[in-house]
């Protein structure tokens, strides 16, 4: 009895992002299943929750697996697959400032507080930075 092949995948990140805050997702690698590999080609399963239907797309093989990666020219740039990956990728994971020791630290600069106006100006603005590029809670 043979054993099945494994299964392969490429990978693409879905970096999808809503025109306001509310709806922020942070970006996370999807994987498309192999389906067929040929001399010229890798084909695989494109299809993702919103699409109604199972479309498959292809790259071009040598390029992928020369380089590591690929554009697909023929998807649209916030599509997942529109750059793929033979491995999955290393995501940037921002990490979220805390809000509240940047608060205490504006208030310990505070010139009422034996701060210096400067002190005071700058903690402010690092804290009204952070407080603004902040997602908003769902």
């Amino acid at each position: 009895m043979t054993t099945p092949a494994p299964i392969e995948y490429l990978y693409g990140v879905d970096s999808s992002v809503a025109d306001d805050n509310r709806f922020y997702e942070p970006p996370r690698v999807v994987k498309f299943q192999i389906t067929k590999k040929t001399a010229k080609r890798i084909y695989y399963v494109a299809s993702e929750d919103w699409e109604a239907r199972r479309r498959t797309g292809f790259v071009n093989r040598q390029r992928i697996e020369a380089d590591g990666e690929v554009y697909q020219r023929n998807r649209h740039w916030s599509a997942p697959d529109f750059h793929l990956y033979l491995n999955p990728p290393e995501l940037q994971q921002h990490a979220k400032p805390d809000l509240a020791a940047l608060r205490a630290a504006m208030a310990a600069a505070h010139p009422d507080r034996g701060g210096s106006n400067e002190a005071f100006i700058a903690a402010r603005q690092r804290y009204e930075k952070a407080r603004t590029e902040q997602p908003a809670a769902a």
